[in-house]
């Protein structure tokens, strides 16, 4: 029970990443409220948790909304009793070069990607602060370290993403709050395998890995859990690859 009454907001809560994360720390022992935008799926996971004898809230809204941003965070305050952890794991991936990309999927991206992120943010840092001290993990991606191809306005999120975990991590070490990026490569989701994983992509992408198997959810969660634990406790500002070796394959 390593989260044991910590009180933890995590978005994006009805995807593949994101319902394993609500899973994860709720079983971990956390009181966790999380978010999505359809009303459905989020009440889909909280019968599934229940089946499991496992707990969550939510508040389902539409995060390019920054009232929406601002008050799930009191609704944590009010339900929970505080902000201990910030999960800002919900995004989008407008995918297209810049003469594909409209002004919606330009605006689409950095409004979930980044400015939720920032209104998260400025939301639940000051409930940090009075409790002396939280953790803040955002997910990155490792697109947005190196851009891939045909994905402008996802790759400039996510690197705008990272420097803002950068910028946070800096100026609120004093407060005890760290603030740090999980970078993710290609993960396997449910989503991935019906819309996008054909078997040529499948295995085109495994030849650029190092280690010669996908990316799953699980893999993603592990890393997110370290960075919002005390065993990173000396880690701030940081920006943390987990692709299977894409980046360093060359």
């Amino acid at each position: 029970m390593r989260f044991e009454n910590k009180k933890v907001v995590i978005t994006g809560g009805s995807g593949g990443i994101g319902q394993a994360l609500v899973e994860l720390f709720a079983s971990e022992g956390a009181h966790v409220l999380f978010s999505d935008r359809s009303e459905e799926d989020c009440g889909d996971l909280v019968e599934y948790l229940q089946r499991k004898g496992l707990e969550a809230s939510y508040l389902a809204g539409d995060l390019r909304r920054k009232s929406y941003c601002e008050g799930l965070i009191a609704h944590a305050v009010a339900k929970l009793g505080g902000v201990d952890i910030l999960l800002n794991n919900a995004g989008i991936i407008p995918r297209g070069n810049i003469l594909e990309t409209t002004d919606d999927m330009w605006f689409g991206a950095l409004d979930v990607n980044l400015n939720a992120v920032f209104f998260l943010c400025r939301a639940a840092i000051p409930h940090m602060q009075q409790a002396g001290g939280g953790a803040i993990v955002n997910t990155a991606s490792t697109w947005g370290l190196y851009p891939g191809p045909d994905h402008v306005a996802y790759c400039t999120s996510k690197a705008a993403l990272a420097a803002l975990t950068r910028s946070l991590g800096r100026d609120h070490a004093p407060d005890g709050i760290r603030v740090n990026a999980l970078a993710p490569g290609w993960v396997l989701t449910d989503k991935q395998l019906e819309k996008w994983a054909t078997p040529e992509a499948l295995s085109a992408h495994l030849e650029r890995q190092c280690l010669k198997d996908h990316l799953k959810p699980q893999d993603i969660v592990g890393a997110i859990l370290f960075l919002a634990s005390k065993t990173s406790r000396m880690m701030t500002g940081q920006t943390m690859a987990v692709d299977g070796g894409v980046v360093v394959s060359g």
